[in-house]
């Protein structure tokens, strides 16, 4: 199996198995070794009080594909860590997409940033810390 292949059955198999992710309507556009690209359309509940979209809904379509992009080449990687700067309110109606690039990857460690946008304007920017458990069974089992 290609790189490419695995990525895609990667996304297949956690797709299936991601209720939470599902439940949120995020939904994978692309994916390929270290790389996912993650949709959202902001729907009414995902608002938060002030009528925006709820920060923890950005942070979690970043993480989504952060997670698919980290789990690409078939070993099971789970986050380390994760930071979000909000620039901009996501609007009801928005489509977002996230964006996430393998930036490092050195021994079980990796980096990955996520640009979440709306259209031409820039929502939020993630960094997420990875870290391969190999002992796990991989991703697409």
């Amino acid at each position: 199996m290609d790189e490419q292949e695995t990525a895609e059955r990667v996304a297949a198999a956690m797709t299936a198995q991601d209720a939470a992710i599902r439940a949120a309507g995020i939904r994978l556009l692309d994916i390929g070794p270290g790389r996912a690209r993650a949709t959202m359309t902001v729907s009414e509940s995902h608002l938060n009080g002030h009528g925006v979209a709820h920060g923890g809904y950005l942070f979690f379509l970043a993480d989504a594909a952060f997670s698919f992009a980290c789990n690409s080449r078939g070993v099971s990687t789970v986050a380390a860590g994760g930071d979000v700067s909000f620039l901009r309110a996501g609007r009801l109606g928005d489509e977002l997409v996230a964006e996430a690039r393998e930036t490092a990857l050195a021994g079980k460690s990796g980096i990955y940033d996520v640009t979440i946008t709306a259209g031409d304007a820039v929502v939020a920017e993630f960094r997420g810390r990875s870290r391969a458990v190999p002992h796990l069974p991989p991703p697409y089992a």
